[in-house]
C-alpha cells in the first residue's frame, strides 16, 4: 500500500511526520510512504534521523497551508502545496491514501475540490471512534461538513453502520440520531427531516431514532450522526471535560494514596490511552474514493505512526465497498 503523508502539517511538522513514517514502515509489512512536501527542509530534518529507506520517497510540493490560514483561500493561491499534492496523488492513483495532521479545513476542502468521492456519496464525513461505558462508539460527522442536509445525515448512518462493523467488531450496530431529546418530532427541519430518511433507509433495521447528548458515553448506541459544527463542539468538549476529570480526579487520588501508588498510576495512564488522540493516530473523511486520514494539529511521532496504520486497516476491511453496497440498497 502507498500512501501519501503531509509532511509538512501539524504544529511540529515535519519532524514527528518523518520519525513516524520511518517507524511504520518498520513495522507494517509491504507499506510505501509518499513525504509530500518542500524538499530542502525535509531533507535537512531527515538528515537529523539518519537517511530514508526505499519504502519512503519525497514528493516535492510548492508550500502548505498554516493553520491560521483560510483554506479556499491558501488552495487557490497554492494550488501545488503539500496537502493539495497528496489529493492529487491519490486521484491520480499514485497513492491509495493521504494522511495529514495539518488544516483540517484544508485537507477537507482539497479532497472536495478533487471530487473524489464514492459512487452515490454527497458529502463525505469525518467519523471519530470515542470511548464509552461499554466500549466504543462512532460520532460522524465531526467537522467535514457544517451545513449538513438531510440526505448527507442520513447517508452517514450508513457509513458509520459499516465503520463500527467492521473496525470496532459490532455485529449489529444501534444507530442514533444526536438531537435534543429523544422523542420523535425533536429539534429543527433538518432533524425532523433526516429523521424521516432514516427510518426509511438501508440502516433502517439498526436505526433507534434521537439519542441525546448524555448517550454518547452510556454506550447503549454504537454510531451517532450528527451535522459537522455539533460533532465539532461534541468532541472538543469531550476533550476538554476529559483532561479536566483525569487531572482532578487523579490529582485527588494519589494525594490520599501510599502503598497502592503505583498501581493507581497504572490504572490512570490506562483510562487516560482512551481519550488520546495519539492513540488512534486520527480519524478517517468516510465516504471518498481512497482513503483520508486526518491527525490533530499537535500530533506527535507516535500519532502520526498509529494513522498511518489505520490508513492499511481501513483498507484491509474494505470499508469502501462495503459503503457503496449499502448506499446502493437505498437507490
Amino acid at each position: 500500500m502507498r500512501i501519501a503523508l503531509d509532511a509538512m502539517g501539524g504544529d511540529f511538522a515535519p519532524g514527528p511526520n518523518i520519525v513516524g513514517a520511518l517507524e511504520a514502515v518498520e513495522r507494517i509489512a509491504n507499506l510505501e510512504i509518499l513525504l509530500v512536501g518542500d524538499r530542502p527542509i525535509l531533507e535537512a530534518e531527515i538528515a537529523k534521523v539518519g537517511t530514508l529507506p526505499p519504502s519512503i520517497q519525497i514528493v516535492e510540493a510548492e508550500g502548505w497551508v498554516g493553520m491560521d490560514e483560510k483554506p479556499t483561500t491558501a488552495l487557490r493561491e497554492k494550488p501545488n502545496c503539500s496537502i493539495a499534492k497528496c489529493w492529487q496523488l491519490m486521484a491520480s492513483g499514485h497513492a491509495e491514501a493521504v494522511v495529514s495532521a495539518g488544516h483540517t479545513g484544508a485537507v477537507v476542502a482539497a479532497g472536495l475540490k478533487t471530487r473524489l468521492f464514492l459512487k452515490g456519496v454527497k458529502r463525505p464525513g469525518i467519523a471519530v471512534r470515542l470511548p464509552t461505558l461499554k466500549g466504543s462508539c462512532i460520532l460522524i460527522d465531526v467537522g467535514a461538513n457544517p451545513a449538513a442536509r438531510p440526505e448527507h445525515l442520513a447517508q452517514y448512518g450508513s457509513m458509520g453502520l459499516v465503520y463500527a462493523r467492521s473496525m470496532l467488531g459490532i455485529e449489529n450496530p444501534r444507530v442514533g440520531l444526536m438531537n435534543i431529546g429523544s422523542e420523535e418530532g425533536k429539534g429543527t427541519d433538518l432533524y425532523r427531516e433526516t429523521h424521516s430518511l432514516l427510518v426509511k433507509s438501508p440502516v433502517r433495521d439498526n436505526y433507534i431514532g434521537n439519542v441525546e447528548g448524555r448517550d454518547v458515553y452510556h454506550g447503549d448506541v454504537h454510531v451517532i450522526i450528527c451535522e459537522g459544527f455539533v460533532g465539532n463542539v461534541i468532541l472538543k468538549v469531550s476533550e476538554g471535560m476529559a483532561e479536566f476529570l483525569l487531572k482532578t480526579v487523579g490529582k485527588a487520588m494519589m494525594k490520599n494514596l501510599s502503598a497502592e501508588r503505583e498501581l493507581a498510576e497504572q490504572t490512570l495512564d490506562s483510562v487516560t490511552d482512551q481519550f488520546q488522540y495519539q492513540e488512534s493516530g486520527g480519524a478517517p473523511l468516510l465516504g471518498i474514493d481512497g482513503i483520508c486520514i486526518i491527525c490533530h494539529g499537535s500530533s506527535d511521532h507516535r500519532s502520526i505512526r498509529n494513522a498511518l496504520r489505520m490508513a492499511t486497516e481501513i483498507d484491509n476491511h474494505h470499508i469502501n465497498s462495503q459503503i457503496s453496497d449499502l448506499l446502493a440498497q437505498g437507490e
